[in-house]
């Protein structure tokens, strides 16, 4: 830890660098699960779509047409659930020749590319997988290796992936990554991709298949735009998951996709931005990584882009700013405070939030740091309107801009952001019901009202006309031992000596049926009164007692 961090650290109490700056660890699992903005983890292939441009002259339906590898062939038998044993039995039969075969996985397949509700668990209880596993290495066979990889990738997309990998199949879908057939190529990283997309345990497996290499080669010198872009789509799996992937595994990708990035393919765009997310997502070796391919100038332009481009961008530069102080300012210097503006006006709530996430981490950094988002144009208005008055989950971040300021920031800064309202802010956030939220707040009181002290500036007076102080009371209720312990030490600094004389000393008390007023009896005593003074036997002075 530097000399500035650890002087802010023993500034702060309660948060402190390593929490000022957080991770995206706290809200990943919620950001992560917004699959509108994310894309989806696994992708089903449909019989009606083939995947690539070869087999686009395949229109028939869903059941009853021989489509795919270019094949023309008359209509076949719809084939259902209730074929399932009769396939079987014809695939244990002995010289079984090349049509047959391909028949009976095609018939399969059609089967598990239904839309509705494909019979995934009565063609694994048939026993059939081994077979589908094995037709993967028929080298000599493309159109069956095309088709048990499809019916393959359409479990696959299933909650019965992991049956896949148990089967053996993922080395061979690596190996025919490399296959002289391009639609079995794309098949088999579509699979591969829900493989990776099912789970950080199956990812691992994936990528300790080898399978990265090989995929990448397909990106970049790829035989057609849909094997291109499911490349890029697996490759983005391949980088998905907490904890994150080995850095090793993941790191011959990121210059891959930071060519991708100044390419055209918005969908490819999109799905690179996001893996450059998953992969900047880590500690500072994985952020740095990503900023040495130079490509963040990229990033930070494409701020300007539709909302399925700005999510995963702004994510990747939140990443990043959540790294080391050089990192930070790397961000800063490609220009990204000029965009936050807009970013913090955006339509679409979660683009706010990013940005206020962004914003608090840069905010956590060195002064140099905070005086850029205090510069940049409009944006800690915004923040504090925001803080105040937006939907929950993007209040929380701009709390989190304003507190990292109060409790990091110098005497002007700080001055600075209490300029824009961030009094209001913060004391707008004080009754609500989450505690790490509320100890956010708290602080930013404690260390604005602690710089009032200091300059002579009647803070004390802004937060309770703000109500603060009301609710700050209201806190010593609260059932958590933290909260409670913060808001008595706030009043007992700021607010208590001169309340409590208050109401000591002129409150009347109930004294049985009479009213008491004037000053104890108690406190007299202990105070030589000026009019008593050199008469040992005076009257001592007393209050008086009136019948009610």
């Amino acid at each position: 830890m530097n000399r500035e961090n650890s002087r802010r650290s023993e500034f702060k109490k309660g948060i402190d660098t390593i929490e000022g700056r957080r991770r995206r660890t706290e809200t990943s699992i919620s950001i992560r699960k917004n699959k509108k903005d994310e894309g989806i983890a696994k992708r089903r292939a449909m019989t009606v779509t083939p995947p690539s441009a070869i087999l686009a002259a395949s229109n028939s339906d869903s059941t009853t047409m021989n489509d795919g590898m270019g094949v023309n062939a008359e209509p076949k038998i719809v084939y259902t659930v209730d074929d399932i044993p009769s396939l079987k039995a014809r695939l244990s039969e002995p010289n079984i020749n090349d049509t047959t075969l391909l028949e009976i996985v095609r018939a399969f397949r059609k089967m598990l590319s239904v839309e509705h509700n494909p019979p995934v668990n009565e063609v694994l209880g048939s026993g059939v997988l081994p077979a589908f596993v094995q037709m993967l290495q028929l080298n000599d066979k493309p159109q069956v290796q095309f088709e048990a990889a499809w019916a393959l990738t359409n479990i696959a997309s299933t909650d019965q992936t992991k049956a896949i990998v148990d089967a053996g199949a993922v080395p061979y879908f690596a190996q025919l990554l490399s296959s002289p057939s391009a639609e079995v190529r794309e098949q088999c990283a579509w699979c591969l991709g829900n493989i990776a997309g099912d789970s950080p345990a199956l990812r691992d497996i994936v990528l300790s298949s080898g399978a990265m290499q090989p995929l990448l080669h397909n990106i970049v010198q790829p035989d057609n735009n849909s094997l291109f872009g499911n490349c890029v789509w697996a490759c983005s799996n391949f980088c998905r998951g907490k904890p994150v992937p080995n850095l090793s595994h993941v790191a011959p990708a990121v210059p891959v996709l930071a060519q991708i990035l100044k390419g055209e393919n918005t969908e490819a765009k999109q799905d690179a931005l996001w893996a450059l997310s998953y992969i900047s997502d880590g500690n500072d070796d994985n952020i740095q990584i990503v900023l040495d391919t130079g490509i963040i100038g990229v990033i930070i332009e494409l701020l300007d882009e539709v909302s399925n481009i700005v999510t995963p961008a702004l994510r990747t530069i939140g990443n990043i700013v959540s790294g080391n102080d050089d990192q930070t300012q790397a961000i800063i210097d490609a220009g990204l405070m000029s965009q936050m503006q807009r970013l913090l006006h955006h339509p679409k709530g979660m683009v706010r939030k990013e940005a206020c996430w962004v914003l608090s981490n840069i905010a956590a950094g060195t002064h140099q740091q905070i005086g850029a988002v205090i510069r940049a144009k409009g944006c800690m208005q915004r923040v504090t309107e925001m803080a105040s008055t937006s939907e929950w989950e993007v209040r929380k971040e701009a709390i989190w801009v304003v507190s990292n300021i109060a409790t990091g920031g110098t005497d002007k800064q700080i001055m600075s952001v209490i300029e824009a309202g961030a009094i209001d802010a913060v004391c707008s956030i004080l009754s609500v019901n989450d505690t790490k939220m509320l100890l956010v707040a708290l602080d930013a009181v404690d260390c604005i009202l602690k710089l009032g002290m200091k300059l002579n500036k009647d803070y004390i007076s802004f937060v309770d006309e703000c109500d603060g102080l009301t609710m700050i009371e209201t806190l010593q209720e609260h059932e958590s031992e933290e909260v409670y312990q913060k808001a008595i030490t706030l009043i007992e600094t700021y607010f208590g000596a001169e309340d409590g004389e208050d109401d000591e000393n002129l409150a009347p008390d109930v004294n049985g049926g009479t009213f008491s007023f004037g000053i104890p009896q108690k406190n007299i005593d202990e105070v030589e009164c000026p009019a008593n003074a050199g008469h040992s036997n005076a009257q001592p002075f007393t209050t008086y007692n009136f019948a009610s």
